[in-house]
């Protein structure tokens, strides 16, 4: 088995959303925001090669929404989707399995695209079968109020009607190196891949812990759906990780991509923080 980093660009959004109640004094020394508030997230993904498998864990934002909806989110950097995975030497029609943690669109966007003729939308992955938790499917196709302007069709609904939808539950196996934690704050039935990569475990951390500034649990976004469910979910995942010191892959830090966690005192912290091919 082989794990590459697939960075697919940077993105902002709001530092007051993105830690909640916690004052901007506080969270502007770990993210510090432009003149307008906003602060750069990375959207990051993670590729597993084993055998004749490439599995892609999330895809990012895409490029299909218009102009006007992109410009809220000051796509910036110089990675896409694309670039990151031929750098691996690898196309997007190599990819076999898209492992959807969630279906907000900062996620799954990238999972279709235009048609060359832009009359109608077609996978991206062409090749790949995509896996969502079949619970959160539902909470995707039936959005509540808060999170309806996260799930957006365009994303979703051509996945299912291409014939490229795997719906999988709790016990499912799609790889057997491959567990999930089902957490419930962030939104219904998000999942977060637990790989097992020889004797190392790496949990794809999505928007349970989106950045190395959100170790703290009391650290939660104002998009999150239950915040009492994070804290808790937050703070059993961290005393699992540090008993059994798991690798945390950041998908949204904007300069961090790997830590271990230690526990003191004062809460958790960061024991150690590095890239994942320093791991490999």
């Amino acid at each position: 088995m082989k794990l590459y980093t697939v960075p697919t660009g940077h993105f902002k959004l709001d530092g007051g959303a993105m830690f909640g109640v916690v004052p901007k004094t506080i969270w502007n020394k770990l993210n510090p925001a432009d003149e307008n508030n906003m602060c750069s997230w990375a959207m990051r993904c993670l590729l597993i090669e084993d055998g004749k498998r490439l599995i892609l864990i999330d895809n990012g934002i895409g490029t299909k929404q218009d102009a006007k909806f992109l410009h809220h989110y000051y796509l910036h950097g110089n990675d896409t989707l694309e670039k990151s995975l031929r750098d691996h030497g690898f196309g997007v029609d190599d990819i076999t399995d898209v492992i959807l943690t969630h279906l907000h669109f900062d996620h799954c966007g990238g999972s279709i695209q235009w048609n060359s003729d832009r009359t109608s939308f077609v996978p991206s992955f062409k090749n790949a079968t995509y896996h969502v938790h079949h619970d959160h499917w539902d909470e995707a196709l039936h959005p509540n109020v808060r999170e309806k302007a996260s799930f957006l069709s365009d994303n979703i609904l051509p996945i299912r009607e291409t014939g490229h939808l795997n719906l999988f539950g709790d016990d499912s196996i799609l790889h057997p190196s491959i567990t999930y934690l089902k957490s419930m704050g962030h939104t219904n039935s998000m999942v977060i891949p637990h790989i097992q990569y020889g004797e190392l475990t790496i949990a794809f951390m999505a928007d349970l812990i989106p950045s190395l500034g959100h170790i703290s649990p009391n650290y939660v976004m104002g998009y999150d759906v239950r915040p009492l469910d994070t804290m808790r979910e937050r703070t059993e995942f961290l005393m699992q990780a540090t008993k059994e010191k798991t690798i945390l892959f950041f998908e949204h830090d904007p300069i961090h991509e790997c830590a271990t966690i230690t526990q003191t005192e004062k809460g958790f912290k960061a024991n150690a923080v590095f890239k994942l091919k320093e791991l490999l």
